[in-house]
């Protein structure tokens, strides 16, 4: 797990995922006191590796995430993604597209509705979360190295990556034939509907 503090590292790990089938993408973001959520963290997981994107390091530029975010041949695997696509929209004015979103795959396959994260790689790949950094507030420049660490791997692990794949293959072809209306239904979303109500803790747990 590498944790990526400037561009120049962002853009060689975003050009050695342009070619990968699909990348695991989780964000941390603060929203408590703004109408728009404050980026603090995005973790990015690719077949090969994973890192930890602190995206209020002084200086970055997240233009390579975001081209990543846009490449038309790499899938962007997401759990509950709304709040996430705000952000990524927010930043760039479009949707991550292609795009697959576990929680809704996990609907298709019979978890129910809004199945947590924690349940899926629970059922699936029959693994744990480590959940101490769940409240953790991602803002401070004095957040300790070890726990923005304990905070990667929530989308990067393994299990995840094994837990995905299942129930992608359970959903047969759903990144493919759903994955407009996942979008479509990501924009609505979008539209006028963050509120004081929607605030999320500073977690990539659901």
């Amino acid at each position: 797990m590498t944790v990526i503090t400037d561009t120049d590292a962002l853009a060689g790990f975003c050009d050695r995922q342009k070619d990968a089938s699909f990348i695991a993408v989780d964000t941390e973001f603060m929203r408590e006191r703004t109408y728009w959520p404050i980026l603090c963290l995005v973790q990015v997981a690719g077949p090969q590796e994973a890192a930890a994107i602190d995206a209020l390091a002084p200086g970055i530029n997240l233009a390579p995430l975001l081209a990543l975010m846009a490449n038309p041949d790499t899938l962007k695997v997401f759990h509950a993604s709304r709040q996430d696509i705000e952000i990524f929209f927010n930043l760039s004015g479009a949707v991550p597209a292609p795009l697959f979103d576990t929680q809704i795959a996990a609907m298709v396959c019979g978890f129910g509705d809004a199945a947590s994260y924690e349940t899926l790689v629970v059922k699936l790949a029959r693994a744990s979360l480590d959940k101490s950094s769940r409240f953790t507030d991602c803002q401070p420049r004095d957040v300790p190295q070890r726990s923005r660490r304990s905070m990667a791997p929530v989308s990067a692990a393994w299990p995840y990556r094994r837990a995905v794949l299942r129930c992608a293959a359970r959903a047969r072809g759903m990144a493919r034939d759903g994955g407009a209306a996942t979008q479509s239904a990501a924009r609505a979303n979008h539209a006028g509907r963050s509120s004081a109500r929607d605030r999320r803790p500073c977690s990539a747990l659901h």
